[in-house]
């Protein structure tokens, strides 16, 4: 992936109506949408199969959480990356997203737009934690 080019996503959050608006506005954003999924367990396969660039995840999910997607597929690609989105603003949560290298956190509520400046920019590794604000 290039400076120039938008990464290729894959969406996984259990709200349908999140991840609809999500994919409209990625596409408006010329960031390719390579799939969709609905938890942590589906999130794993459509990585395998796809191999995007960077993963939009939910944490919060029943079932299979953005947890469980998270280490299925860093079993499968340890450099793989995410962006994280959640409304789990708990010590614990925090504790373990913390252990997630290459990610970014955006804590919800989050604006469309700073997903996908924070989108645009991965490709350095470092984590970046958003406050509710969005402000780094």
């Amino acid at each position: 992936m290039t400076a120039k080019q938008s990464p290729s996503v894959i969406i996984v959050d259990d709200d349908t109506d999140t991840i609809e608006i999500f994919e409209e506005y990625l596409k408006m954003e010329k960031i390719p949408v390579l799939a969709k999924g609905y938890d942590g367990k589906q999130a794993a396969e459509l990585y395998e199969r796809h191999r995007p660039d960077v993963v939009l995840l939910d944490i919060m999910m029943p079932e299979y959480d953005g947890f469980y997607a998270i280490e299925r597929i860093r079993e499968a690609d340890p450099n793989s990356k995410f962006v994280i989105l959640t409304a789990d603003i708990t010590e614990g949560t925090k504790a373990r997203l913390e252990k997630v290298n290459s990610a970014a956190v955006l804590y919800k509520p989050y604006e469309i737009d700073e997903i996908v400046r924070v989108l645009k920019e991965m490709g350095g590794g470092e984590m970046l934690i958003l406050s509710e604000n969005g402000a780094a």
